[in-house]
């Protein structure tokens, strides 16, 4: 007896409707756009937040000559100003932490500033983290389980059901802060839309960017020195050739252990992924 057509199963590949991205092996196949959509709001806020702390860290390096100066006369007024301004402006992603750590530098010098510039970011993240979370919901999550070998690596970051245990959590997020290059307004949504647990995510931020901070406000302490301080010694042109030729090994090295350590996060969800329970 011959199958009724119209019974019979279709082995084609269903054709995606208007909007709809097509289907590969059960998983979708997502472009940008269709990937922003399913973000929601959240998408909308890395777009913020990839580009207007860029616009407000010109106009604040522009300024320091006279921020600078004028929070620095403010004694320790200037202080709590600074650490103030410093959670508000990052963490809503208004001026980059570069440009913020740079001021610490110039107006407090490094051993005040330094302390000031990482209680900044560090408030800066909790508000970060809060704002994606909220503008993300389930969304970011809804995707992953749309995709397994996704979910693997965010599995891999934070784990499944059973966890992946908070010290390992608080390392991983430590090393994907460490690299100079990695954007801060951008993670703090990306780490706070997949989950990762609070206390991991605050602690790991302040001990991955305590080095590259150090290194910006050190070298903001010293050029603010040599150019503005009448009463500063004079150092010779190799002091200036080690200093800021040490400064860039560290930010290379930071770069170079960050990028592989994250690399090799991802590399272990697919392995988990591919491997199945």
């Amino acid at each position: 007896m011959s199958e009724d057509p119209a019974q019979a199963p279709d082995d084609r590949a269903r054709e995606p409707v208007d909007g709809e991205a097509p289907e590969v092996s059960g998983e979708p196949t997502e472009t940008v756009g269709t990937v922003f959509r399913k973000l929601g709001p959240a998408g909308w806020l890395g777009v913020f937040a990839a580009v207007m702390p860029a616009l407000g860290g010109i106009l604040l390096l522009g300024s320091l000559e006279v921020v600078g100066p004028w929070l620095k006369d403010q004694g320790n007024a200037g202080l709590a100003l600074y650490i103030g301004a410093f959670v508000v402006f990052a963490g809503f992603a208004l001026l980059p932490t570069y440009a913020q750590a740079v001021l610490g530098g110039w107006a407090f010098g490094f051993a005040l500033g330094l302390p000031a510039a990482l209680a900044g970011f560090f408030g800066a993240s909790l508000i970060g983290y809060e704002l994606g979370r909220r503008a993300s919901g389930d969304r970011a999550m809804r995707l992953l389980d749309q995709h397994p070998r996704w979910r693997a690596v965010r599995d891999a970051l934070v784990g499944g059901e059973e966890g992946v245990g908070f010290f390992k959590t608080l390392g991983i997020v430590t090393l994907i802060r460490l690299p100079p290059n990695s954007p801060f307004a951008i993670t703090n949504i990306v780490l706070s839309s997949v989950r990762v647990p609070r206390v991991a995510y605050a602690l790991g931020t302040l001990i991955g960017m305590a080095p590259r901070t150090g290194v910006a406000v050190f070298l903001a302490d010293q050029i603010r020195g040599a150019a503005f301080d009448k009463d500063a010694v004079a150092k010779p042109w190799w002091y200036w050739v080690g200093a800021i030729g040490s400064s860039a090994l560290v930010i290379v090295l930071l770069y170079v252990v960050g990028s592989r350590a994250v690399a090799r996060v991802g590399r272990a969800g697919m392995a988990a992924d591919a491997t199945g329970p």
